[in-house]
Formats: structure tokens, C-alpha cells, sequence
């Protein structure tokens, strides 16, 4: 009877009622036919089935965890690519793009400092970065992995007509006869569950349920416009969405092991990388020194210490505890101090330890004795005769070099010229290999203590600098070198001669005082300390005199911008004129060129010369000026062939001018940190005019200069 109520019975797999045909849906007798559904009223007016309660949108993990690649994929990726780049970024230090001095000898230890290079370039490539990258393309890889041989699987959109198997062009003739075919195979009351393929009557029913959404979302006008407006005929769906997780994450009773995850990685992990990383750049200071060295350092510093007591201050620092760890303070003390004093190299200076260094050294604990001990062998050149001690001698030379840099910047903070000297040749002698105030001519390979002493001569009362040997004649030179005996072989000779005539000793040519833009220097002006100076190495022939154009300093004009930051230097119209480029402008995109890395062969780093200009008052023995430090030349020193091309190289320091009108007598000390017996020094005074005159000069200039459209009389 069409007004009866009658009870069907649909799946709960659906999440709304299903619609039922009052003609092919009847509830069935038997007690499986009753499981897992669910009672809905019919309406009587509509001919419809009504959901009584509606299912609530979910968040679930991806069952199969097909996006979880996708999320670890692009973690990895975020991390793993710019630490590439950081990784492969080409380093600005100036070590990494300087030229080498050519040369074939091998000191007896090569192995051994070049295993602490190799160890030092890990320590700045930073391996655990390395590995972090080796291991984030490691785990790309492996997701792409996942990506390509899981099967993704993604939502079925419900469509009626491929349930019923019907073109989308078939009109409503097509779609009753297909319907009317698929219910006499498909009918709960004619179909039989298939054993063979697992089927069974709850199978059949839904099938058939889906047959029957499907005929009414293409017949039933109501039911269609639920189709088209929702995508479904029972109207507007719930719907999950999957996060990129796996589902073992989310899973009830892992909650507490995720929540114990994310309290290690957000509530230990986290701030321990970053107070590491706080407290790893705060414990520094700029000259990369452990602060508690420096303070130590600081501690060290006495107005009358000697070279020898710098040595001594330097093994105060906290980075040799690294180095010799527990045992190896004590390890093969006795032995060292025994090679030293047995050594020939520290001449009658105490063996190396004058008495107050001694007792310095006694009252120290096991880590400083040994690592003042070791630096000695260093200097000294002594061979330990065991790889372990050797490689720790060569291992502490490049922490006592950075220590020596901080006590640089403690000695220009007291400003005594003679320690501000005593740190600078310590760097010599460190970089060298050679102990203080020992032969210059050790700097040359092959070149030993007893040899140095044979070329000197046994009267001789000061050392020759290589400059002074070079500068002999050569038969004279080879004579005092090879015709001695115990001296060099004509072999070794020749090595030397090489390596000589390649080192930039810089040779000064003129230093002077300006003020850019004005004739005179007056009070409390910014006054330009100009050296002009040229890259002469020793035993160079036929060197060009002095170009007088080229000691000159020309300002430059008010519009060129390069010029006035340094980008180039300016040039006098008459240099132009007589070099033919006078309509040629310059180029302020040329680069600074560098000299060649310091020849060094027992210094287990390499090291770009710096040299260090500043004034002193020779008076009272202060630093007036404090010192400016150049690494770079405006113009080559070598060309192609190696063969020094003597430009004028043009360096300036700024300054400001006394408050006092008068002249200011100084002392200018250049000195190279990385070769020893390379330093000059000149006298210069700085005279300071009254503005009163610089503006009478000024009138002066207005007067003899015509306006322009007028011609003088």
C-alpha cells in the first residue's frame, strides 16, 4: 500500500542512508542479513530515505603512509640544500685563491704537516656538516625511492554512470533498459554470493544499493540536482582529510611516545644546539682566542718581556688542553726538553730557556710545560724522533700563531712600540720555524744553523738578512754557500737562489703627507699617510729607476666616485698624456691582486703576508698612529713568466691631524708578519700649517686662475 511504512535495512559502510527502491530493497529474514545496519523511516511522501545521524568530518593519518615520503622529501630538502650550498660555497679567505712561490723542497716532516693540513682543512670544512649533507641526500634518495614504488592510491569519485556502465551520451531509454538488465542479474532475491571469490550476501546487497543511487541520481530529478550540487545523491557528504604521516604516529596508546618525542626535540635538543651555538660564539673573541687565553694572555704582558718571555706567554692558552688531553701532558716531556737542550740550533742563549723562562716554565702545570717545550722543538726545528711528538710539535705551531695574534691587539692596546715589534717578529718566527733573533737566512730551504753560521762568517756581529746575501755577488755568494765545508751542494744552492728571488720583499720609495684637496695640512685635519713602494725581490737584476710620475698622488676629481673611495687611483693628466691612455678611463671594476702565499714549508697552514704600517713616537717609545694592515696590490708584482714587473704600489692611512700648529717628528715602521728581516723604517715628519695660511693660499689660487670667458692679463 503506498501509504504504509515499511523498515528497510541499508549498509553502515555508507555515511548517510541509502536510498532503497520500495520494490527491490526488502529487509531479508535471516540474522545476517541484520548486522551492521541501520533503521530508517521511510517518507511516505517523497518516496525518500532520510539519514537520522549525520558523521562528522575526520583528520586521519594517510592509511598507507603514500605522502609520508612526500613530507620527509621536503624537510630534507629545506635542510639539505643550503647546507650544499654553504658547503660548496667558494671560501673568502685569502689562503684559498693566492698564488705559490715554486718550489721543490720537502722539509724531513712533509707527511707529517701536511696530515695537519689536511686535518685543519676537515676542521674548516666543518665535517659534520658534511656529513649532515651526505646524509639529507642520502634521505632524498630514499624517498624518492618510496615515491616511485609505492602505489597511490587516491579517493574514487562516484560516478553513476560508470556504476551502471552506460555511456554519458545514453538518454532515458538506454538508462531503464540497463537498469531493468543489471536487476534480473543483481536483485538481492536472484543473485547468489560467488564462494569463490569471498562473496557474500552483504556484498550483494551493497552493490545492489549502488546500482540503485545510481539509477535514481539519472532518473529522479530531485535526486540529480543532489548529485550535481554535492557530487552524491544523498546530498552534501562528510569527507576526511589525510595529513603526510604515517599511521603507526597516530595511532591510540603512541600518543605518549610522540609527545615524549616532541618534548626531547622542542625541550632539550633544540635549546641545546642553540645555547651551543650562543655560548660557542660568545666564549670567543674576534681574533677566534678562547676569552679565558686572552684574559690569561693579558696576564702574561709585561712592560720589559722579551721575545723569548712572548714564547713563553704563548703556551698560556686554553686550546692547548685539546691538543694534550689527560696523558699526553706528561707524555715524552723528558724526551723533548732533552732534544732541545742537546739541540745546536738555540746557539749559547741557555739552550733555548734563559733562567726566568725556567722557572716560568716550573711553576706551570703539565699541559704548559709541555706545550712550551714542543713550540720550542718547533722553532728549533729539532726532530723528536717519534711521529706522535712530531705531530704534536707541528700540531701546537698554529695555535700559538692565533694566540700571538691576541697578543698583538693587547700589545697596540698598551702601545709600547718595543712589544708591539717583539709580537710582529714572533709571528716572523713562528711562520718561519726559526727561533728568536736566530739567522734570517733559515727562511731559505736547505738552509741550516751551521750553514747559516759558515756563509756569515765566525766574526760576523750581525746576521745577514737574505736581502744582503742576495745582494753579493753571485760568485762571491756561490763561493760562501758551496765552497765551504759541510755547506750546500750546488743542487740545494740553486733551490735557494730560486725561492730567494721569488719572495715580495717590498722596497719603499717615498712617504709623504696630504690632505685631499688642500695644498697644506692644518690642525685636526684628516691627513693621508701616502707610501709609495715597490715589489723588489732579493737578487733582483737590472732594476728600472724610479718613475718620478709615479711617486706622484693626484686627487681626484669631484665627480669621480670610484677614484675618491679607492676603487682605482686617480692619475695626473701629464702621466696620461705621456702614457697615451690620457682619454682611456679607468677601471674600478679591477680586482686587488694578491702576492704569493708566504713560504712556509714547516708551517703546517697557509698564510698570506700581511704587512702592518704604523707610527711611533721615537721619543717617548709609543705608538702614535695605530697601525694600518694591507694584504692586496692595485697592480702586479709578476707577470706571466714570473719576473717581477716593479709597478709602483700606492698604500694610504688616514689620520687626523694634531690640534697644534708645528712639525711632529715620527717614526713609520712597515713590517711583513711572515718573513723575517723584511722590515723597514723611516723617519717623517708631519708638518701642521695654521688654517689662517691654508685660506690665504686658497685667495691666492682664485687670483692667479682667470674666470672662465676671460683672459689674464
Amino acid at each position: 500500500m503506498p501509504g504504509d511504512v515499511e523498515v528497510v535495512c541499508v549498509s553502515v559502510t555508507q555515511p548517510l542512508a541509502d536510498l532503497a527502491d520500495t520494490e527491490s530493497a526488502r529487509c531479508d529474514t535471516d540474522a545476517s542479513m541484520r548486522k551492521k545496519r541501520k533503521v530508517a523511516e521511510w517518507s511516505t511522501q517523497n518516496n525518500r530515505l532520510f539519514a537520522l545521524t549525520p558523521i562528522p568530518t575526520k583528520v586521519d593519518p594517510v592509511p598507507t603512509g603514500q605522502f609520508f615520503p612526500y613530507f620527509i622529501l621536503t624537510i630534507s630538502a629545506l635542510i639539505t640544500v643550503p647546507l650544499t650550498f654553504s658547503l660548496l660555497k667558494p671560501t673568502k679567505e685569502l689562503e684559498s685563491t693566492a698564488p705559490r712561490i715554486k718550489s721543490d723542497f720537502k722539509p724531513p716532516d712533509e707527511n707529517l704537516i701536511q696530515g695537519q693540513k689536511r686535518k685543519q682543512w676537515r676542521r674548516e670544512r666543518r665535517l659534520k656538516r658534511f656529513i649532515a649533507v651526505v646524509t639529507g641526500y642520502a634521505t632524498i634518495a630514499l624517498m624518492m625511492y618510496l615515491i616511485a614504488v609505492t602505489k597511490t592510491t587516491a579517493p574514487k569519485i562516484w560516478d553513476p554512470y560508470d556504476i551502471l556502465e552506460i555511456p554519458r551520451s545514453a538518454d532515458e531509454r538506454k538508462i531503464n533498459k540497463r537498469y531493468r538488465d543489471l536487476s534480473r542479474v543483481y536483485h538481492p532475491d536472484k543473485a547468489r554470493p560467488d564462494e569463490s571469490k569471498n562473496q557474500t550476501v552483504d556484498d550483494i546487497n551493497e552493490y545492489w544499493v549502488e546500482l540503485s543511487k545510481a539509477y535514481k541520481a539519472l532518473t529522479d530529478e530531485e535526486v540529480r540536482n543532489n548529485y550535481i550540487q554535492f557530487g552524491h545523491p544523498d546530498g552534501k557528504q562528510s569527507y576526511s582529510i589525510g595529513i603526510a604521516l604515517p599511521k603507526f604516529i597516530v595511532t591510540e596508546g603512541n600518543g605518549k611516545y610522540v609527545l615524549l618525542i616532541y618534548g626531547l626535540l622542542l625541550g632539550v635538543l633544540l635549546p641545546y644546539v642553540v645555547g651551543k651555538w650562543w655560548y660557542g660564539t660568545q666564549k670567543m673573541t674576534k681574533e677566534k682566542v678562547l676569552l679565558a687565553s686572552a684574559g690569561s694572555l693579558f696576564r702574561e704582558y709585561k712592560e720589559d718581556i722579551t721575545d723569548s718571555g712572548v714564547v713563553n706567554a704563548l703556551t698560556c692558552g686554553e686550546e692547548y688542553k685539546e691538543v694534550l688531553p689527560g696523558n699526553k701532558a706528561e707524555n715524552g716531556l723528558g724526551k723533548i726538553e732533552k732534544k732541545i737542550n742537546e739541540s745546536p740550533t738555540f746557539g749559547q742563549k741557555a739552550k733555548g730557556l734563559d733562567p726566568l723562562d725556567r722557572k716560568t716554565l716550573e711553576q706551570s702545570d703539565g699541559t704548559r710545560r709541555k706545550a712550551l717545550a714542543l713550540l720550542w722543538a718547533y722553532l728549533g726545528r729539532v726532530s723528536l724522533d717519534g711521529s706522535t711528538l712530531d705531530n704534536e710539535k707541528y700540531e701546537v705551531a698554529p695555535l700559538a700563531l692565533a694566540l700571538n695574534e691576541s697578543w698583538t691587539a693587547i700589545s697596540l692596546a698598551f702601545g709600547n712600540v718595543a712589544q708591539i715589534l717583539s709580537a710582529y717578529h714572533i709571528s716572523q718566527n713562528l711562520i718561519q720555524a726559526i727561533p728568536p733573533h736566530a739567522s734570517p737566512l733559515l727562511q731559505l730551504p736547505y738552509v741550516t744553523p751551521a750553514i747559516a753560521s759558515a756563509i756569515e762568517g765566525p766574526n760576523a756581529r750581525d746576521h745577514l738578512t737574505i736581502q744582503d746575501f742576495m745582494s753579493l755577488p753571485e760568485y762571491k755568494r756561490r763561493r760562501l754557500a758551496t765552497d765551504q765545508p759541510n755547506v750546500l751542494e750546488i743542487g740545494q744552492y740553486n733551490t735557494a737562489v730560486v725561492v730567494a728571488r721569488q719572495l715580495p720583499f717590498l722596497q719603499l720609495e717615498k712617504v709623504f703627507f696630504k690632505v685631499t684637496g688642500e695644498k697644506v695640512i692644518t690642525q685636526s685635519s684628516l691627513v693621508q699617510m701616502v707610501l709609495k713602494a715597490r715589489i723588489i725581490p732579493p737578487g733582483t737584476a737590472n732594476v728600472p729607476p724610479v718613475n718620478e710620475l709615479d711617486l706622484e698622488d693626484v686627487d681626484p676629481d669631484e665627480g669621480d666616485v670610484d677614484a675618491l673611495v679607492g676603487r682605482y687611483q686617480a692619475r695626473s693628466k701629464r702621466a696620461k698624456v705621456l702614457d697615451g691612455n690620457e682619454d682611456k678611463p679607468a677601471n674600478p671594476d679591477e680586482k686587488p691582486l694578491q702576492p704569493p702565499l708566504a713560504y712556509a714549508p714547516y708551517l703546517p697552514r697557509d698564510h698570506s703576508p700581511r704587512w702592518h704600517v704604523f707610527l711611533a713616537d721615537s721619543k717617548l717609545g709609543k705608538m702614535a698612529v695605530p697601525p694600518f694592515t694591507f694584504t692586496t696590490f692595485n697592480k702586479p708584482l709578476f707577470d706571466d713568466a714570473g719576473n717581477p714587473t716593479f709597478n709602483m704600489q700606492t698604500f694610504k692611512m688616514q689620520f687626523q691631524a694634531p690640534p697644534q700648529v708645528g712639525k711632529y717628528p715620527f717614526t713609520m715602521h712597515l713590517i711583513c708578519d711572515s718573513y723575517v728581516g723584511m722590515d723597514s723604517k723611516m723617519d717623517v715628519v708631519l708638518e701642521v700649517e695654521d688654517s689662517a695660511k691654508a685660506m690665504e693660499m686658497m685667495e691666492e689660487d682664485e687670483i692667479s686662475e682667470p674666470d672662465e670667458g676671460t683672459s689674464a692679463m
